[in-house]
């Protein structure tokens, strides 16, 4: 979380047991949307590293913020693009499946494209923490190509779009979920618009969990019957 290492710890605390619950519940209802219920369980992780982010500029080892940040920044920048469309895949019908796959690979070239240099150039990575926010900043790669407006748009069309568009209604209210997340952000924090859209996506993993006890609860004959263990 954004706003300090207790928060960010408390996070991780919460959303890393939550995200544990909701792929054991999902494995024992429907085990298509096991990939999907696993978001809590990554939102806690990262939320786990910025914690290291907070206390390591504590510290004063300027070394370990520009790893724990630059881990941080995998989830930001790599992970979401791919494994929400990716997660979403599973939980479609066939027709539809050859969109989420293009759509991860499309998440997969544009996330390389601004995480991986940070790991050949880590100076492009840039760290401000001050009293109550971190602000993650620096060089992009598509810097030299297209302006920031157009990577971002094109990055949250990748986050937010998939969601909107999936067939069951409860992905689509996750999906609604991280549009509320994106425009909190822009609105209010959009100084420090990566680790505050982070942390508001987090909240709304919880969500996850919601759903698929939700759908636990629903008659077993509403439920794919190829999902259900045996």
């Amino acid at each position: 979380m954004c706003f300090s290492a207790e928060a960010s710890f408390t996070a991780a605390a919460s959303l890393i047991p939550a995200g544990g619950l909701s792929v054991y519940l999902a494995y024992r209802t429907d085990r298509r949307f096991v990939p999907l219920c696993t978001l809590p369980l990554l939102f806690g992780v990262q939320q786990l590293f910025e914690g290291f982010v907070w206390t390591s500029g504590a510290a004063g080892d300027l070394q370990a913020v520009q790893g724990f940040s630059a881990a941080y920044m995998f989830f930001s920048w790599l992970a979401w693009p791919v494994w929400i469309p990716f997660s979403i895949y599973f939980v479609e019908p066939v027709k539809r499946k050859p969109f989420y796959l293009v759509a991860s690979i499309i998440g997969g070239i544009l996330g390389a494209g601004l995480f991986l240099p940070y790991l050949v150039h880590p100076d492009w990575l840039t760290v401000k923490l001050l009293d109550n926010i971190i602000i993650y900043g620096g060089v992009e790669l598509f810097d030299f190509i297209a302006g920031r407006n157009l990577t971002y748009a094109a990055y949250l069309a990748l986050i937010i779009l998939p969601a909107l568009l999936a067939t069951r209604r409860e992905v689509r209210v996750f999906g609604v979920l991280i549009a509320i997340a994106t425009m909190t952000t822009y609105a209010f924090f959009s100084y420090a618009y990566i680790s505050v859209f982070c942390f508001l996506g987090a909240l709304m993993s919880f969500y996850l969990v919601f759903m698929i006890y939700r759908i636990r609860s629903l008659p077993q004959d509403t439920i794919h019957p190829d999902s259900i263990p045996t």
